[in-house]
């Protein structure tokens, strides 16, 4: 019971954080193009809005997060988006870089059918490297990146690329390493004790 209302419901900030069922709401699928949305009033009733041309027979859907980042949808609603082309590169570990860059999370991506790194990722992994290496051209990048030098970035990460590519790979290699010794676990558990591995 506990998973189906973590899965179901719909939180609400006005006029108190709340989190409402509506059982026929939460009938709707997800879409990365949605042409609904839900709301509530002040009273808690629960509105099916259209926010596109809905054509008859055509099934209602809704978004239920940031489809360039799966991770949420799918530690809530056990679902991967199909038609999902760019996933959030999980550099927690760097966030005192992007914070310096002025990176927003949602720059930070793969593209999932061509394996293109965004220039943020290469930035932020760059900058590591160089504020462990040294802190004066450190700041030289940092300044690059801020007042959007393509000339003198282009220069860095070609001087470092070998180094930040075999940074962005371990990275990469971490979090498969990671994702294996979870599928090892999860395929060790009784289906019958947890049927939603």
């Amino acid at each position: 019971a506990y998973n189906v209302a973590l899965t179901r419901f719909h939180e609400v900030f006005e006029p108190t954080r709340q989190k409402l069922i509506a059982p026929m709401a939460d009938m709707i699928n997800h879409s990365s193009d949605p042409n609904a949305e839900i709301s509530f009033d002040t009273e808690n009733n629960c509105y099916v809005t259209a926010i596109a041309d809905i054509y008859a027979g055509s099934p209602l859907s809704v978004s239920l997060g940031d489809p360039t980042d799966p991770t949420p949808l799918f530690a809530k609603y056990g679902f991967l988006p199909t038609g999902c082309n760019t996933i959030f590169c999980k550099a927690i570990h760097l966030e005192p870089q992007i914070n310096e860059l002025g990176y927003e999370f949602n720059q930070l991506l793969f593209q999932t059918d061509t394996g293109e790194v965004y220039p943020a990722v290469w930035d932020i992994f760059l900058l590591k490297i160089l504020h462990d290496y040294d802190a004066d051209l450190a700041s030289q990048f940092t300044m690059a990146c801020q007042n959007s030098d393509e000339a003198t970035k282009e220069t860095f990460h070609s001087n470092y690329f070998a180094y930040t590519l075999e940074a962005l790979r371990e990275h990469v290699y971490s979090i498969l390493k990671d994702v294996d010794q979870m599928t090892m676990e999860a395929q060790s558990y009784d289906l019958e004790t947890h049927p939603r591995v």
